[in-house]
């Protein structure tokens, strides 16, 4: 473990103690596992806290240390009787400490001494930390895991949400609402990382006219310090109490002053903490002013004799690399001149220039005065590599910003790095159990390998497709848990809450559709021919629908689209067939891609950077149904999936139509009649082929592995 970090444990190991005393002798290991998310992805980690009150694990996100403190003492006392399940705790333990004691992986520019620092808005590590919002956080998530899993020198940095991100309800209308729950810090595997006094370390960051205080926490992820910055600290000032209230707030003042304390407070939380950045990694731009802080001459933040703003970029740029994510225009968020003056008041006088130079770094372009100012462009400006989310989102990427760097798009300099998914997190439990008979010892550790993925070629087909079925009675039985609940809870009739429960069918055809709700995902093609659509519904071979995305809250066309859906019910059959899962989160997300058997995804192509949750239902045996944009414009080889044609089209209604078209065309003429053709036994040979090749493709290829390895050589020490 890095030294530097090992000094930031302290807050950590007691509480890990503390935890300790409430439980019998013998169980006290679990609670310093469950200080360490590492036991999510450890084989049995999961059962391991499941087994002390399976229900109640689900019930609080199977949240490890309030499952300990909760506990009663009857469940503990039996627990601590039981020699099987002492022994599990012991291996698991023991499996945690050796995966920590491995040393750090070498790279060129950066070590223990000099880690990587990996700044994000968002991190999706689990659903007991809500401090995420869709696929930007649960990516930085999957980053942080295979960064453990390949030993590598990182950490990361993000805010301590105490609101999270948005709770959804639907309403009997079909329209979205919201609401938000606070979290309470002493029952997260989360600890203040605390002085060589015992006392909260604090930093302070520069917001509106005044300094404001942040509290420091750390969450273990693997071999990974994930540290998070708290303004809830008292002696601020409300408001200033509230900016790491909410993720992506809706007050824009807010969410300015949120990425001005990630980006200065991260450097200066590590700097407080001993630990100087080898390089700093920016997913997304948010954590930009970050660049400036790095050029500064400590914790403190006072700044170098004689360095101004244009000479901090330059001397940040040889440790700064950037992500950008997105080729929607909401997705480079930008702000009027002054708001941004008054947000950033202090910061110019900092490095003894004016407004007018802060505001031109945050700009295409910098002789536009009067045009509003972002965190993209500065990143853009500050790193010494840039790199898009997918081969076709590096296309989009340099065409956007040529004018920023005053190139052809050809020349732009901005490459890409293809997202990819952590395997062991999201794939379907029974998918996972089947290639570990198949593909070998630590398969995982060589899943950016081909030939690690080539005796799934063998696999009998009987034997995947019982594996794609348990996955799919696993999801059917989650669905049938939650599916009246919602319904009633939304004012429906007891009759529709109970009709999905009983109709749906666990060797139904499962389509799937999940993401965030927004114009350009193009939810609405599923019901863009309304009669058309009800007849795969109700035709003779089952088929079933399983959507969910929430919208935000500030955008009503999306939440428009939404209630449209809503519209179907009143169909003859509909609501047996159709099921929206309300409150979308890793959880339903990971049960949607490990169970769907077809994956469909339509947004409006080039407006796709990546997505990742078709990796993640490819990885479980599902298959994609996609427009060729994002990963699948790089995926699809006409033997792994369906795809839906990726030119852009400026006449929208006329794009849309055809689309739907292919969509319904395709299910109707090609993923249907594989479905049904069955040998003698019932199997689908024709699917399971494709389900193999999807497999040995998607695999190897869209694996976290692959991404990280692929930052290493590309980015990290290019």
């Amino acid at each position: 473990m890095d030294e530097p970090v090992r000094q930031a444990t302290q807050g950590r190991e007691e509480a890990v103690a503390s935890l300790a005393d409430r439980l019998p002798e013998p169980l006290r290991p679990l609670a310093r596992i469950a200080y360490n998310y590492r036991w999510s992805w450890l084989p049995g980690g999961h059962d391991l806290f499941a087994r002390l009150d399976p229900d109640r694990w689900q019930r609080i996100d199977r949240n490890p240390v309030r499952a300990l403190i909760e506990a009663t003492p009857a469940s503990l006392a039996e627990a601590a009787a039981d020699d099987a399940y002492v022994a599990e705790v012991e291996r698991i333990a023991t499996a945690l400490a050796e995966d920590l004691a491995r040393p750090a992986t070498e790279i060129e520019r950066v070590g223990p001494d000099a880690p990587i620092a990996y700044l994000c808005a968002e991190f999706g590590i689990h659903p007991s930390l809500p401090i995420y919002s869709g696929g930007l956080g649960v990516l930085a998530g999957d980053i942080c895991k295979e960064a453990s899993d390949l030993a590598l020198p990182f950490v990361g940095v993000g805010l301590f949400y105490r609101r999270g991100y948005f709770h959804q309800r639907v309403n009997l209308a079909g329209w979205q609402q919201e609401y938000w729950t606070e979290v309470d810090p002493d029952l997260l595997p989360a600890a203040p990382v605390l002085t060589a006094d015992g006392t909260p370390l604090e930093v302070s960051v520069p917001v509106w006219d005044r300094s404001v205080t942040l509290r420091v926490w750390r969450v273990d992820v693997g071999r990974v310090a994930l540290f998070l910055l708290d303004s809830d600290v008292a002696g601020n000032d409300p408001a200033d109490r509230w900016i790491t209230a909410r993720l992506y707030d809706a007050n824009r003042d807010v969410r300015l002053a949120q990425y001005t304390v990630l980006g200065l407070g991260a450097i200066r939380a590590l700097r407080a903490i001993g630990i100087e950045p080898g390089l700093v990694h920016l997913n997304e731009g948010h954590g930009a002013l970050s660049v400036l802080e790095l050029a500064t001459a400590g914790a403190d933040g006072d700044h170098g004799a004689g360095t101004d703003l244009a000479s901090a970029v330059a001397a940040s740029r040889d440790r700064v690399v950037f992500t950008t994510h997105t080729p929607v225009a909401a997705g480079n968020e930008t702000y009027e001149p002054w708001r941004v003056v008054t947000v950033l008041e202090q910061l110019p006088r900092r490095f003894g220039t004016d407004q007018k130079a802060l505001l031109s770094l945050g700009r295409v372009d910098p002789d536009e005065h009067e045009s509003e100012a972002g965190m993209t462009p500065l990143a853009l400006r500050a790193a010494r590599h840039v790199n898009a989310v997918s081969r076709r989102h590096g296309e989009v990427a340099r065409g956007m910003w040529a004018p920023l760097f005053g190139t052809p798009p050809e020349d732009t300099p901005i490459g890409h790095v293809t997202n990819g998914v952590h395997l062991p997190t999201w794939m379907a439990p029974s998918v996972r159990a089947l290639l570990d008979r198949h593909l070998g010892e630590d398969w995982t550790r060589r899943a950016d390998d081909r030939a690690t993925w080539e005796p799934v070629l063998d696999i009998p087909d009987a034997e995947l497709w019982e594996a794609r079925r348990a996955a799919r009675r696993r999801l059917i039985d989650y669905v049938k848990n939650r599916i009246a609940t919602d319904r009633l809870a939304r004012g429906e009739d007891i009759a529709y809450a109970q009709r999905a429960v009983r109709a749906l069918d666990p060797d139904a055809l499962t389509l799937g559709f999940a993401r965030r709700v927004a114009s350009y995902k193009r939810l609405y093609l599923l019901r863009h021919d309304v009669e058309r659509a009800l007849a795969l519904l109700d035709g003779p071979s089952p088929v079933q629908l399983m959507f969910a995305g929430k919208a935000h809250p500030a955008d009503d066309g999306a939440k428009g689209i939404l209630q449209s859906m809503f519209d179907l019910r009143g169909a003859s059959h509909v609501a047996d067939r159709i099921v929206f899962l309300e409150d979308y989160g890793m959880t339903s997300g990971s049960m949607l891609t490990g169970g769907c058997d077809v994956w469909l995804n339509v947004p409006r192509p080039p407006l796709e950077a990546s997505g990742t949750s078709g990796m993640k239902s490819a990885l479980s045996g599902g298959l994609n149904l996609s427009v060729a944009d994002g990963w699948w414009d790089e995926a699809y080889d006409g033997t792994n999936g369906w795809t839906i044609s990726g030119e852009p089209d400026h006449d929208h209604a006329a794009q849309d139509a055809r689309h739907a078209n292919e969509l319904y065309e395709l299910l109707e003429r090609r993923v249907l009649p594989l479905w049904n053709q069955r040998d003698a036994d019932g199997v689908p040979v024709g699917w399971c082929r494709m389900v193999k090749a999807s497999l040995v493709t998607v695999g190897p290829t869209f694996s976290a592995t692959r991404m990280m390895r692929d930052y290493v050589a590309q980015v990290y020490t290019g």
